[in-house]
């Protein structure tokens, strides 16, 4: 019987339970075993991830003849029922002739890993297999985990990118790790660290995304995007590299699509964003979009997130419009491709106090583009642009709330056609797909927009002038676009 632990202890510890059959997918995907097997299972709970490899283990053909197993578990509740899952696992390896050993280590798995270098100790025997759901919470800049983390040279902003950058870092060359993670560390600059340690440490060889936010963690509702990924130590990355997506973990309609490495992370990203194309259409997609010719640099315009972050200026917000105040937009603002303001039937505020300390919070009046950097569940859309023209709010100074991008020139508004050109393009379902491949279903930031290539400003210009009160219907947005494709 599995028992019960306090939630809230969980939540602390960022602890979600693997499901035994996320679990035995994972131990699936390792390829061939080493003869002697020395497991690492970081932040192990109940031990459902070393049960998995050991079961699959005794299964295979070429069974390893020796399986040590480290496993590391902070949580003194989860702790003491690891051991009867060790057990359980022991005797099964001696069925299956397999000698078995383990250890718990109750601990917390970065701070332990840092002792070493502190203390003068020698490093302990490199594992050469890993299992992994790490935990999931935010790493304050102060705290012991992340003075830990860089005496071990690795930066990162998230417990679970540290648990794993720490893995990597106890295993030899040639060591296999698989792990389950939310998909965040494929975008944005917060993860950009981490992704430069991941490519620089390994060669990644299998990527499987679910496509629901729900399934792989159902029983602790949480509403997460889930990757598991196989990575190999000190490989030399290239080739190809198999993606494969399902619906959920019982979905057994697994789909499987090779695709080169270039195309997963490719040569002139700089922020190294890794892209998961999982179908050979997404593929053929992605090639359509990067290949079109301007970037935001060659556009002459730049896109920024909203300066006014709403509980910090809590004292300067205003519910209906007033003298001295300027209009605030925020996404409940969105209307049919353009910003309709104000909206009295919002619990958002409608106005900012224009002051000196507001000043610096605002931009002049212009026509912007504006996207949310956030969509909830519900949203079919991932990517939502909507234009704001001056001509339909009457101010000389707006302020974009902080859950907005917004697109500008020089800090100053855009010629109004291309604005709208710009937005019908960011609406087509053509880039919402293809943003999708590196940003999933979360958020937009605007390191993400900044990647996209973008058409030629003339041909955004033309299609721009052919906007008129409302954006076109998605069809005809999807028409508009694809004729960019076509040169």
């Amino acid at each position: 019987m599995t028992p019960t632990f306090d939630p809230a202890v969980r939540s602390k510890l960022g602890q979600f339970m693997t499901p035994p059959i996320v679990a035995s997918f994972m131990a699936g995907l390792f390829g061939k075993m080493p003869g002697d097997v020395r497991l690492l299972d970081a932040g192990a709970g109940l031990g459902a991830l070393t049960a998995a490899f050991v079961h699959e283990a005794c299964s295979r053909r070429a069974k390893p003849r020796s399986i040590a197993v480290t496993a590391f578990e902070v949580d003194p509740a989860l702790a003491a029922s690891l051991e009867a899952t060790l057990a359980a696992c022991e005797a099964e390896c001696t069925s299956a002739g397999i000698t078995f050993s383990a250890r718990i280590i109750r601990d917390d798995f970065i701070l332990h890993a840092a002792e070493p270098l502190i203390v003068g100790d020698a490093e302990p025997t490199a594992f050469n297999c890993a299992i992994l759901n790490p935990p999931y919470a935010k790493l304050n800049v102060g705290s012991a985990w992340r003075h830990a983390l860089r005496r071990l040279s690795i930066e990162t902003s998230n417990l679970y990118t540290a648990f794993i950058g720490v893995a990597l870092h106890k295993m030899e060359p040639g060591g296999q790790m698989v792990a389950i993670t939310p998909r965040s560390f494929c975008n944005g600059s917060y993860f950009e660290p981490f992704r430069r340690l991941l490519l620089e440490s390994a060669a990644i060889e299998r990527l499987h995304v679910y496509e629901s936010r729900k399934k792989a963690f159902k029983e602790d509702d949480v509403l997460q995007e889930n990757v598991i990924y196989r990575l190999t130590k000190g490989k030399a990355q290239g080739g190809l590299v198999e993606i494969s997506s399902s619906h959920g973990p019982a979905d057994t309609n697994v789909i499987v699509h090779s695709v080169p490495f270039d195309e997963v992370v490719q040569p002139n990203d700089r922020h190294k964003f890794i892209r998961l194309p999982t179908t050979a259409e997404q593929s053929d997609l992605a090639r359509s979009v990067m290949s079109l010719p301007a970037t935001l640099v060659d556009l002459g315009i730049s896109v920024s997130t909203g300066r006014v972050v709403d509980f910090r200026a809590r004292e300067h917000l205003r519910k209906e419009p007033e003298a001295r105040a300027v209009p605030l937009i925020y996404p409940a603002h969105f209307e049919r491709g353009f910003v309709a303001w104000p909206n009295l039937e919002s619990r958002k505020s409608n106005a900012l106090a224009f002051n000196e300390q507001t000043a610096d919070l605002v931009v002049p009046r212009g026509t912007y583009v504006l996207t949310k950097r956030f969509t909830s569940k519900e949203e079919r859309r991932r990517l939502v642009a909507v234009v704001y023209d001056p001509e339909r709010v009457d101010a000389d100074h707006v302020g974009f709330e902080n859950h907005l991008n917004y697109f500008h020139q020089g800090g100053r508004g855009l010629d109004p056609a291309f604005a709208r050109g710009l937005a019908v393009f960011l609406n087509s379902t053509a880039v919402d797909q293809f943003f999708r491949q590196f940003s999933g279903h979360t958020q937009v930031n605007a390191t993400d927009l900044r990647t996209l290539h973008y058409p030629r400003s003339e041909q955004l210009v033309a299609i721009g002038a052919q906007i008129g009160e409302a954006l076109p219907e998605q069809e005809e947005i999807d028409r508009m676009v694809a004729d960019l494709f076509v040169e």
